[in-house]
């Protein structure tokens, strides 16, 4: 889908998968939160439907647990598609059991707060790592990592990604009769 897109959208490697398996697509839910208060997950959790991945930025304060098994299983129960955030989670046994797929920039035992008064915002526009997130963005992510694509460009997008997917399907069947890399991209 990075290449698909013209090389853009690419969120940061250190978001990851915390499940290996894990993998995602979905409409964008963004929830901006404040340093050490989960408040506003909770609150963009509710605001979500079916098949929504939420996308969370914590405004840099990574070290602490912003998701855990509680709400991993109520986003399980709403059938969400999955979580990105730019920050850390926490209880990953119940992640891993739960199979709800969650990219995170690690793990992290400390709490936060919940307070009534944080700022925070959902549904609004998000930058992570240099790339804008707007609510109903696509959000794909697998093993290599998340891609954000821009609503008004997701229908160009995923048909340059099944013609680039089919390509590929033929160039390994050139590999696998023996030509190289370099005869089949007509490198020297």
């Amino acid at each position: 889908m990075h290449e698909a897109a013209g090389q853009s959208g690419a969120l940061p490697s250190v978001i990851a998968p915390i499940v290996k398996e894990a993998r995602l697509c979905g409409p964008a839910v963004t929830i901006q939160a404040a340093p050490g208060d989960n408040l506003w997950l909770h609150r963009g959790l509710a605001a979500a439907s079916k098949g929504d991945v939420l996308v969370v930025d914590v405004c840099g304060a990574y070290e602490f647990g912003y998701w855990g098994g509680v709400m991993t299983a109520a986003a399980v129960a709403q059938q969400l598609g999955g979580l990105v955030i730019d920050g850390c989670v926490r209880d990953r046994l119940d992640l891993e059991a739960s199979g709800f797929s969650v990219w995170a920039r690690g793990l992290c035992i400390q709490g936060t707060k919940k307070q009534a008064e944080a700022p925070g915002a959902i549904n609004e526009q998000l930058t992570i790592g240099g790339v804008s997130i707007e609510p109903g963005d696509l959000v794909v992510g697998d093993a290599d990592g998340v891609v954000v694509i821009a609503a008004k460009k997701m229908a160009d997008v995923i048909a340059a990604a099944e013609q680039r997917e089919t390509k590929e399907k033929l160039i390994v069947q050139e590999l696998q009769s023996g030509r190289t890399t370099l005869d089949v991209y007509g490198w020297k």
